[in-house]
């Protein structure tokens, strides 16, 4: 397989690009990012990129792809309204149009969160529910919506995240709440070898997934 991944610099999204490097079903992987990773492996292939609403000068990136991970976000309490839209909303839409001319046929990953609703309260929530409905729509998407993650911190995860991570272990043994993020990888690349289309998946049937794989 040749996966394309967008937050690989982040905390989720390095747990998934280690899952995926590490998976022996998983020939290359393509890191879309705005700087270099300090991650090595002769199956990474980095592209440095600014313009997350315009990929036409790494469309290399794009072609003959299988999956792509869109594992790129933001906490809402980091940005204003209008730059979280952009971020949750604008950059998967805009990948996701790329990817369905570049490479026609690949699945699309979304990941969204534990909460995401139409009618939620919160603005965050019903940014994202829009983002998966037109994902689904688009090109029959998969969203995935974990509860807390499992993983390294990075350096741009909120303090106050990375203080709550050793409590967040505590979940483990609770299936709708606790998510390795190394499973949340495997899951994804498992709903491509079942193939798993147009779904939304949440904590505990995330975790099932990444259960059944075998590579």
């Amino acid at each position: 397989m040749i996966i394309l991944i967008f937050g690989a610099t982040g905390s989720v999204g390095a747990s998934v690009l280690d899952a995926c490097l590490n998976a022996s079903i998983v020939g290359e992987v393509r890191a879309v990012t705005r700087r270099p990773l300090m991650e090595t492996s002769p199956k990474l292939r980095t592209y440095v990129h600014k313009d997350f609403l315009n990929y036409a000068t790494v469309e290399e990136a794009f072609r003959g792809v299988d999956a792509c991970l869109f594992c790129l976000g933001i906490s809402a309490m980091q940005v204003s309204q209008e730059e979280y839209r952009t971020i949750s909303y604008s950059y998967p839409l805009a990948a996701a149009n790329f990817l369905k001319a570049k490479s026609p046929g690949a699945f699309f990953h979304y990941i969204s969160g534990a909460g995401t609703s139409a009618n939620s309260r919160q603005e965050w929530a019903r940014v994202k529910a829009q983002t998966e409905h037109d994902l689904i729509e688009l090109l029959d998407a998969d969203c995935w919506r974990p509860a807390f993650i499992d993983a390294r911190p990075s350096a741009s995860l909120p303090k106050l995240y990375a203080l709550l991570q050793p409590v967040g272990k505590l979940l483990k043994p609770f299936p709708s709440l606790y998510v390795h993020g190394h499973d949340l990888g495997r899951a994804m690349l498992q709903a491509g070898v079942e193939n798993l289309r147009c779904r939304i998946f949440e904590n505990s049937e995330i975790r099932h997934i990444a259960a059944r794989a075998n590579f």
